[in-house]
């Protein structure tokens, strides 16, 4: 397939047996993606095209070729600062689009543009444009997990890891954080700033209980609880970490603990076992279906033959307005106005092996 020698695809099939066995690959399966992910890799380089993949992405993509492993806005900043000419993101629909506001200057290319969110979608520009008229006296931060449209209408942006910051350093007592309702109470109770919320929701983050985190930290002594802050608070309660999938993969990276449980998407978890072998990792998890909407040939085909609707395009007022929100999010939280504080986090990005 695909004319690669019989040396070639051993090889490759050896490569990601190496690696997908740690979640439950077989020789046989490895074996009869190895044409594929050769091929894939094989039209990158023609491009000079980079592959980007989200931590929730299945493994196939994350191991079989996938550049860069991590999270939204660290492969965004990944996008702007690598010498490519093409940026191909595994990933939903707003992830594509913040690299395209990094980059205006490259193709950034969706496998599936159909792959959305349901927090990204559960707001417009035209709502913000409406909550301005309510709340005049606000200063407005959206999640990094928007829309161009929205980021343009916005004060500034922020990740899961520097809402604190960004909140913190925003020159009014009251901040308008937009659109993740759990966020919102979750930071509320973080800081003396008044915080009005948004009645956006993850439908994976929504999914977890405290009865869960309850049972499993019973069930397993020593257990390590990481909680994404896009869950509801009486579950961030119970968490050793509350942050986002960035900060989780840090925790892993440097702590010397063996057991974890990560409230949220099942690809982080996926991601985990195979970067952290001698780690286990137990609990629930919640798969998010856009994000499963990318595969190997959907990558294939973007690479061979993209169609316009999976190439992303932003109207230069709207790049322009969107990008200022992302800069002024860097800005603030580089100021570092008390050392005490939580400050940014640039976005947890490791390369491929």
């Amino acid at each position: 397939m695909f004319g690669f020698s019989k040396q070639a695809v051993e090889l490759e099939t050896g490569r990601l047996f190496e690696l997908l066995s740690r979640v439950g690959w077989t020789v046989q399966e490895c074996a009869e993606i190895a044409p594929t992910t050769l091929r894939i890799k094989e039209l990158a380089a023609q491009q000079n095209a980079v592959i980007l993949g989200h931590s929730y992405q299945t493994p196939e993509i994350l191991f079989g070729v996938a550049d860069y492993r991590g999270d939204s806005l660290g492969l965004s900043r990944i996008a702007r600062d690598v010498d490519a000419d093409t940026i191909v993101f595994c990933g939903v629909s707003f992830m594509g689009e913040t690299a395209k506001i990094l980059s205006p200057n490259k193709r950034v290319l969706l496998p599936n543009p159909d792959a959305g969110c349901s927090l990204s979608e559960s707001i417009t520009g035209a709502d913000v444009r409406r909550l301005r008229q309510q709340h005049p006296d606000a200063t407005f931060v959206c999640y990094v997990n928007t829309s161009a449209e929205v980021k343009a209408e916005c004060d500034v942006c922020c990740t899961s890891a520097n809402s604190l910051a960004i909140v913190e350093a925003a020159p009014t007592d009251h901040v308008v954080f937009l659109p993740d309702k759990y966020m919102a109470q979750n930071l509320a109770k973080l800081t003396t700033k008044r915080i009005t919320g948004y009645d956006g929701h993850c439908i994976v983050h929504e999914a977890f209980t405290a009865d869960q985190v309850i049972k499993w930290k019973r069930r397993v002594p020593g257990l390590k609880v990481l909680v994404h802050t896009e869950s509801p608070l009486e579950v961030v309660v119970h968490a050793d970490l509350a942050g986002g999938t960035g900060d989780m993969v840090n925790y892993i990276r440097a702590s010397t603990d063996t057991n974890f449980m990560l409230v949220t998407e099942c690809g982080l978890a996926g991601r985990m076992k195979v970067d952290f072998p001698d780690k286990r990792f137990v609990g629930t998890c919640a798969i998010c279906p856009h994000m499963k909407r990318v595969d190997l040939h959907r990558v294939l085909q973007v690479l061979e033959d993209p169609r316009p609707d999976q190439i992303v395009e932003i109207d230069a007022t709207t790049q322009q307005k969107a990008l200022r929100s992302i800069e002024r999010m860097f800005d603030w939280t580089e100021r570092k106005l008390d050392p005490t504080r939580p400050h940014s986090n640039p976005g947890e990005v490791t390369g491929a092996p």
